[in-house]
Formats: structure tokens, sequence, C-alpha cells
């Protein structure tokens, strides 16, 4: 009898590697033309309404008084908006509101820029889907946004349209401004996405190199150190942001606290399992002890607020309730009132790279689609009620 030949492991890997590889840009050629970057869509007059803050009929009536300009419309009259029209309507507002930030909230002199890390030990617990969801809801508020893909696996690029094994393999992401050698000019990184008002600054899988460095360059006590590079590096352009999120790695990594020496606000996602409420007990216990060791180094440890995510929400589960109970008990005002509901669309539109904020109502169940916008609104309104908090105002 012949025996099998060995698996030469390596090659295997590299040749599913490959496949991989192939089969996803496929995948690409399929969901976006060859040549082209996504298209935000535009936005029905009753969900223009709801983001400025106004009534349909009040945005109506300033069609009618010629007080905003003309916008896409179909045959039938129906008008539809983009986001740089929702931001030029917001300017108008503004102009003429008797209070102050009424319609533009964003940064006012005096305000620091709020950057929000949104992070977990562990994987699958919906980090991504979390920032880029909260990044999109502000920059369709008018908030000017910048996200900053700090994991490898650059997850929250390639929900951006790039290709991040190709685009930014060896260089443009944001390795490139925090590494020890030559660090580049943070806005050089910075990329304009099809999200208007929304930049981005990727990740990809060169990231690993600043976690295998920084043990040589704490030997060496190069400056600045792995947890205040990311602050010093983001100055360059904080000015131009009223909030940065950071999508973090699912591990305590330098990189992960190298982000949260530059927040100013935390959020923890979390799965209402024991199974991952275990991990999230390991997660916050190591992130206390390294977070000691870097405050007494110098870092920076004051957020404006920390809370507790719930993700991928099924209210009709017995035992979510229970463990969604146990945690409110247990952490109080610190865990979100708003949690983020499980839902089909939400992994729907995932399939086609896309989030709940950019595909078309029509492409799903009315209800379905309904479900998942108000849960994510929620969650998202109640993050930017705590930046609004941040700056001083209710």
């Amino acid at each position: 009898m012949t025996g099998q030949h060995p698996i030469h492991i390596n090659s295997r890997i590299r040749e599913n590697a490959q496949s991989l590889a192939s089969a996803l840009e496929q995948h690409m050629l399929k969901s976006f033309a060859p040549d082209a970057r996504k298209e935000l869509r535009l936005y029905s007059a009753g969900e223009a309404a709801d983001l400025l803050g106004i009534s349909t009929s009040f945005l109506r009536k300033l069609h009618f008084d010629g007080r905003i300009g003309d916008v896409h419309a179909t045959a039938g009259g129906r008008r539809y908006y983009s986001v740089a029209d929702l931001n030029a309507i917001r300017a108008t507002l503004e102009a003429n509101a008797k209070t102050p930030g009424t319609y533009l909230k964003g940064r006012r002199a005096g305000d620091k820029v709020q950057v929000l890390s949104f992070l977990n030990f562990k994987g699958g617990s919906g980090k991504t889907t979390s920032a880029i969801h909260a990044a999109q809801r502000f920059a369709l508020k008018g908030y000017r946004v910048l996200a900053v893909d700090i994991d490898p696996q650059a997850s929250l690029t390639t929900l951006f349209g790039y290709q991040p094994e190709v685009d930014f393999l060896h260089s443009g992401s944001i390795y490139d401004a925090i590494r020890y050698e030559n660090p580049v000019p943070f806005s050089s990184i910075v990329q304009k996405t099809f999200f208007t008002g929304l930049d981005l600054a990727p990740g990809g899988l060169i990231l690993q190199e600043f976690e295998h460095e920084t043990p040589t360059a704490l030997r060496q006590n190069l400056q600045p150190a792995f947890f205040a590079r990311m602050a010093a590096a983001l100055q360059e352009v904080e000015a131009d942001y009223d909030v940065i999120i950071f999508d973090c790695p699912p591990q305590l990594g330098y990189l992960t606290m190298s982000a949260l020496c530059a927040s100013t606000g935390v959020l923890i996602t979390v799965v209402p399992n024991m199974l991952d409420v275990a991990s999230m007990s390991q997660f916050l216990q190591m992130s206390a002890d390294l977070l000691d060791v870097v405050s007494n180094a110098g870092a920076r440890m004051d957020f404006d607020f920390l809370r507790f995510l719930i993700n991928r929400y099924e209210p009709s589960d017995g035992p979510q309730q229970q463990v969604v109970a146990f945690l409110r008990q247990l952490f109080d005002k610190e865990v979100m009132v708003s949690p983020m509901l499980k839902s089909t669309a939400i992994s729907d539109a995932g399939l086609t790279q896309q989030t709940i904020y950019e595909v078309e109502r029509s492409a799903f169940h009315r209800s379905t689609y309904d479900r998942a916008v108000e849960s994510l609104n929620a969650v998202n309104d109640e993050i930017e009620f705590l930046v609004q908090q941040a700056w001083g105002r209710d």
C-alpha cells in the first residue's frame, strides 16, 4: 500500500493564500467597476430631513422659498440629496439660526478633537461594524470625520473599497506615519473617500511591523515612545477634524495601546454571552495592568468617557437578556442604553462590502432594513450625545 505524500504546509498555505486573493479580487470586480471606487447613494427627502433635524414639510418650504439650491429630482418630482447637499443646507440654516451650533454641531473654538477607540480583546465582537457605522453617521450629520484603521487585517479599509493587500501592502498605511525610522507626515497617508466628510487613514498587514519593532525601540529608548507616537502623529491633522475614530485590532498590543493613549473616549464592544463576557473580564484586567505601566511612563490616561456597547443583541433571546441585565447591574451607566441589534440586513450588506447607511432600502425587506437603521441610529446618536457632552454641550 502506497503511503500518502506528506503535505508541505508552507507551500499549501501559500497556494491557499493565492487562491483566496484571486477569488476576493473576482468578487470585487463583480461588486465594483474595475477602475472605479465606491460611490455613495443619494438620500430621500425623509432621510435628509431626519439627518438635518427638521421636518420634511420645512425642507419642502426651504425649496419653495428659494432658500436652498436645486438637488437631484426624479421625473415624478421626488428630490434626492447628496451629503454635499445636506452640508450646504446645514450652512444655510446655521446662518439664520438664533442659537449657534443648532445645525452645525462640530467643534467650536476651544473644543478638543474627540478621538474614539472601538476595541475588544476578542474577534467577532463587531468592532469594525460599530466603528464604520459610527464614522458614517457622524459624517452624515455634518461632522468632519477621520477613520483610522490600525488593525493589520484592515477590514475597515476594505469597506471603503480598497484592497489592502494590494493598495497598501508596502506603503501608504498608518504604519508609515508612526514607524520608528523616517516616519512620513500623517497628512500624506490620509485618503479622501467616497463618503463626503469622511477621510481614511488606511490599515494593512505591514502594521504588524510596528508590533515587531517596538521591543527593539524600547531597548534603544527611541522617542516618542510607542504609546505617544499615535497622538504625536495625529497632532498634524487634528485641526481638520471634529471626530477621529480608531478601529483597533482584536488584541492588546502596542498598536491598541498607542490608540488608547491618543483617545478621549473608549467604546468596548461586547456580545452578550458568558464566553464573551469572560473574555472581556480578562481583557479589562490586562488593560488595567498595561495602562498602569504606560501611565507611570508618562502616558496621558484621561478619558472623557468609557462605555460598553452591547453588540449583536437579540431581544427575544432569554440568556442574552440575562447577560445584559447582569452587565447593567455591574457597570450601571457605563453600559450604553441602546444596544446594536443583530440584523440580517447588516450582514447581507457586508456581502457586497457595504454598510446599512450605503445600501438602498429597496434592496431589503422594509421592516428588516428599518429595524437595523433604527438600532444603528440609536447607538450612534447616543455616542454623538457623549461627544457633545464632552464639549460641554447637552
